[in-house]
Protein backbone atom coordinates (compact mmCIF):
# COMPACT_ATOMS: atom_id res chain seq x y z
CA UNK A 1 0.00 0.00 0.00
CA UNK A 2 3.00 2.35 0.41
CA UNK A 3 2.70 2.76 -3.62
CA UNK A 4 -0.27 5.13 -2.61
CA UNK A 5 2.00 7.18 -1.07
CA UNK A 6 3.46 10.64 -2.98
CA UNK A 7 6.29 10.79 -0.24
CA UNK A 8 7.14 9.21 3.45
CA UNK A 9 7.80 11.44 5.80
CA UNK A 10 8.28 9.11 8.73
CA UNK A 11 8.90 5.44 8.59
CA UNK A 12 7.44 3.16 10.85
CA UNK A 13 10.84 3.05 13.08
CA UNK A 14 10.56 6.67 12.89
CA UNK A 15 7.41 6.75 14.83
CA UNK A 16 8.26 3.83 16.91
CA UNK A 17 11.53 5.98 17.95
CA UNK A 18 10.02 9.00 18.61
CA UNK A 19 7.05 7.64 20.68
CA UNK A 20 9.45 6.06 22.51
CA UNK A 21 10.84 9.13 23.56
CA UNK A 22 7.44 10.60 24.33
CA UNK A 23 6.49 8.00 26.84
CA UNK A 24 9.49 8.19 28.53
CA UNK A 25 8.79 12.37 28.47
CA UNK A 26 5.48 11.83 29.59
CA UNK A 27 6.30 9.55 32.07
CA UNK A 28 8.61 11.98 33.88
CA UNK A 29 6.35 14.76 33.36
CA UNK A 30 3.49 12.77 35.57
CA UNK A 31 6.01 11.04 37.93
CA UNK A 32 4.76 12.74 41.18
CA UNK A 33 1.23 10.90 40.47
CA UNK A 34 -0.15 8.08 41.22
CA UNK A 35 -2.18 8.07 38.25
CA UNK A 36 -3.09 10.16 35.10
CA UNK A 37 -6.40 9.82 32.85
CA UNK A 38 -5.61 9.85 29.28
CA UNK A 39 -8.49 11.14 26.56
CA UNK A 40 -7.54 10.46 22.99
CA UNK A 41 -9.62 12.09 20.62
CA UNK A 42 -10.31 9.32 17.96
CA UNK A 43 -10.20 7.99 15.39
CA UNK A 44 -7.65 9.46 14.05
CA UNK A 45 -5.16 9.07 17.45
CA UNK A 46 -6.24 5.32 18.09
CA UNK A 47 -3.08 4.08 17.28
CA UNK A 48 -1.13 6.74 18.09
CA UNK A 49 -3.07 6.00 22.41
CA UNK A 50 -2.32 2.44 21.79
CA UNK A 51 1.65 3.01 21.22
CA UNK A 52 1.91 5.70 23.37
CA UNK A 53 0.25 3.90 26.36
CA UNK A 54 2.76 1.09 26.48
CA UNK A 55 5.23 3.44 26.79
CA UNK A 56 4.33 5.42 29.77
CA UNK A 57 4.99 4.08 32.88
CA UNK A 58 2.66 4.68 35.25
CA UNK A 59 -1.08 3.91 36.06
CA UNK A 60 -3.63 4.81 33.54
CA UNK A 61 -7.16 5.27 33.30
CA UNK A 62 -8.51 5.73 29.36
CA UNK A 63 -11.66 7.27 28.02
CA UNK A 64 -11.98 8.26 24.11
CA UNK A 65 -13.86 11.47 23.03
CA UNK A 66 -15.00 11.52 19.54
CA UNK A 67 -15.14 14.68 16.97
CA UNK A 68 -15.87 15.02 13.32
CA UNK A 69 -14.09 17.62 11.73
CA UNK A 70 -12.79 16.44 8.43
CA UNK A 71 -16.35 15.12 6.85
CA UNK A 72 -14.41 12.92 3.90
CA UNK A 73 -12.61 16.10 2.78
CA UNK A 74 -8.45 16.72 3.00
CA UNK A 75 -9.27 20.58 4.73
CA UNK A 76 -10.56 20.57 7.93
CA UNK A 77 -14.11 21.82 8.71
CA UNK A 78 -13.71 24.95 10.67
CA UNK A 79 -16.86 23.90 12.98
CA UNK A 80 -15.32 20.72 14.71
CA UNK A 81 -18.27 19.16 17.16
CA UNK A 82 -18.01 16.78 19.37
CA UNK A 83 -20.10 13.64 18.80
CA UNK A 84 -19.67 11.45 21.55
CA UNK A 85 -18.00 12.49 25.23
CA UNK A 86 -16.50 11.49 27.62
CA UNK A 87 -18.05 9.20 30.58
CA UNK A 88 -15.04 9.20 33.26
CA UNK A 89 -14.93 11.65 35.90
CA UNK A 90 -12.13 13.70 35.54
CA UNK A 91 -12.57 16.20 38.30
CA UNK A 92 -9.55 16.76 40.38
CA UNK A 93 -7.40 13.96 38.15
CA UNK A 94 -4.73 14.81 36.15
CA UNK A 95 -5.54 14.91 32.41
CA UNK A 96 -2.87 13.90 29.08
CA UNK A 97 -5.25 15.14 25.84
CA UNK A 98 -4.04 13.17 22.95
CA UNK A 99 -4.38 13.70 19.17
CA UNK A 100 -3.53 12.39 16.01
CA UNK A 101 -2.62 15.99 14.41
CA UNK A 102 -2.16 19.55 15.51
CA UNK A 103 -3.42 21.35 12.51
CA UNK A 104 -5.73 24.55 12.78
CA UNK A 105 -5.92 24.25 16.14
CA UNK A 106 -9.73 24.33 16.18
CA UNK A 107 -10.19 20.58 17.13
CA UNK A 108 -8.17 20.45 20.39
CA UNK A 109 -8.82 23.74 21.70
CA UNK A 110 -12.59 22.61 21.15
CA UNK A 111 -11.26 19.71 23.82
CA UNK A 112 -9.29 21.32 25.53
CA UNK A 113 -12.22 23.72 26.72
CA UNK A 114 -14.46 20.60 27.06
CA UNK A 115 -12.28 19.02 29.36
CA UNK A 116 -11.25 22.28 31.39
CA UNK A 117 -15.16 22.09 32.22
CA UNK A 118 -15.02 18.85 33.79
CA UNK A 119 -12.12 20.51 36.61
CA UNK A 120 -9.26 18.42 36.72
CA UNK A 121 -6.13 19.16 38.44
CA UNK A 122 -3.77 18.97 35.42
CA UNK A 123 -4.52 18.98 31.68
CA UNK A 124 -1.34 18.66 29.37
CA UNK A 125 -1.44 17.75 25.60
CA UNK A 126 0.46 15.30 22.76
CA UNK A 127 -0.04 15.25 19.61
CA UNK A 128 1.60 13.18 16.86
CA UNK A 129 1.90 15.36 14.09
CA UNK A 130 1.91 19.20 14.44
CA UNK A 131 1.43 21.48 11.48
CA UNK A 132 1.99 24.69 12.17
CA UNK A 133 1.41 26.62 9.41
CA UNK A 134 -2.18 25.90 9.36
CA UNK A 135 -2.86 27.28 12.46
CA UNK A 136 -5.98 30.09 12.93
CA UNK A 137 -6.57 29.06 16.49
CA UNK A 138 -3.42 30.01 19.03
CA UNK A 139 -2.70 26.54 20.50
CA UNK A 140 0.80 25.09 21.78
CA UNK A 141 1.06 21.12 22.61
CA UNK A 142 2.97 19.70 25.45
CA UNK A 143 3.99 16.95 23.89
CA UNK A 144 4.56 17.01 20.14
CA UNK A 145 5.78 13.77 18.21
CA UNK A 146 7.04 15.54 14.95
CA UNK A 147 6.74 18.90 13.20
CA UNK A 148 4.98 18.48 9.88
CA UNK A 149 5.06 20.43 6.49
CA UNK A 150 1.28 22.16 5.05
CA UNK A 151 0.73 18.61 3.39
CA UNK A 152 -2.41 16.25 4.00
CA UNK A 153 -0.68 13.06 5.31
CA UNK A 154 -2.35 9.71 5.94
CA UNK A 155 -1.57 6.55 7.93
CA UNK A 156 -0.77 5.76 11.36
CA UNK A 157 -4.34 6.11 11.89
CA UNK A 158 -4.77 9.01 9.86
CA UNK A 159 -7.11 8.89 7.01
CA UNK A 160 -8.69 10.28 3.84
CA UNK A 161 -12.61 9.56 3.65
CA UNK A 162 -12.02 6.62 6.62
CA UNK A 163 -9.02 5.46 4.37
CA UNK A 164 -5.43 4.83 4.77
CA UNK A 165 -5.25 4.73 8.87
CA UNK A 166 -3.69 1.37 8.25
CA UNK A 167 -0.50 2.40 6.53
CA UNK A 168 2.76 1.70 9.14
CA UNK A 169 4.27 5.08 7.97
CA UNK A 170 2.60 8.48 7.69
CA UNK A 171 2.91 10.15 4.19
CA UNK A 172 1.21 12.63 1.76
CA UNK A 173 -1.25 10.44 -0.91
CA UNK A 174 -0.75 10.58 -4.14
CA UNK A 175 -2.55 13.06 -5.96
CA UNK A 176 -4.89 11.81 -8.09
CA UNK A 177 -6.35 9.77 -5.37
CA UNK A 178 -7.53 13.13 -3.67
CA UNK A 179 -11.07 13.48 -4.71
CA UNK A 180 -11.70 10.14 -6.12
CA UNK A 181 -13.56 8.60 -2.91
Amino acid sequence: MKELLEKIYFTEEDIKKRISELGQDITEAYKEHDEITVISIINGALYFTIDILRNINIPIRLDCIRVSSYHNKSQSNKEPEIIDSIRLDLKDRHVLLIDDILDTGHTISLVYDHIKQCHPSSLLTCILLDKKRRRTVPFKSDFVGFKIPDKFVVGYGLDYAERYRNLPCIGSLKTELLGSI
